[in-house]
């Protein structure tokens, strides 16, 4: 089979995350704006050109105050870096389903390495005769490398935000 161009459902897709939060809970929250361009060949995954654009000021942990505040300086400095980019670099396959996808991840101006635990399901057909396939990817990054470093230490010691954000992606895509 020959590569072709697939489309991004978002009606069945979703970018989450989480932290910990005061180091007994963790928040949670999503970017609700973002564009994936995928060329592949479901005869050679590993091959396949693929590329994820989030908009920062999408970001939603359902606290107004905590979004102005991820998006200022402080954090993603969104008025500068408005966008979040992972461009993939390599996939390897560990049977099955599984893969290890790596790209570059740039998060307010700072590009890194980063390799995500990946589920790549179908092709397969929807009821209309859609050819469709799924990817859910996880890992975790840490805010500190790419100059999120705002914190503030607890009276118990510790502090307010972890540095560890963990990432869950889901996308689904059409065959164009």
């Amino acid at each position: 089979m020959a590569a072709s161009t697939w489309s991004l459902d978002k009606s069945h897709s979703g970018i989450t995350f989480s932290v910990r939060h005061m180091m007994i809970t963790n928040v949670r929250g999503s970017f609700n704006d973002f564009e994936a361009v995928v060329t592949a060949d479901s005869d050679n995954l590993p091959a396949v050109v693929a590329a994820i654009t989030i908009d920062v000021n999408s970001i939603s942990t359902k606290d107004e105050g905590r979004d102005a505040h991820l998006k200022s300086a402080d954090f993603f400095n969104a008025e500068q870096f408005p966008q979040i980019v992972f461009t993939k670099t390599a996939l390897v396959s560990k049977g099955g389903e599984d893969y290890e996808l790596t790209g570059d991840i740039t998060i307010a101006g700072v590009t890194k390495s980063i390799t995500l635990n990946t589920e790549i399901a179908g092709p397969a057909k929807d009821p209309w005769g859609n050819t469709k396939f799924g990817v859910i990817a996880d890992g975790v990054i840490n805010r500190s490398e790419f100059g999120l470093s705002w914190n503030a230490a607890l009276e118990t010691g510790g502090l307010l935000v972890g540095d560890a954000i963990k990432v869950h992606i889901e996308l689904e895509f059409a065959q164009a």
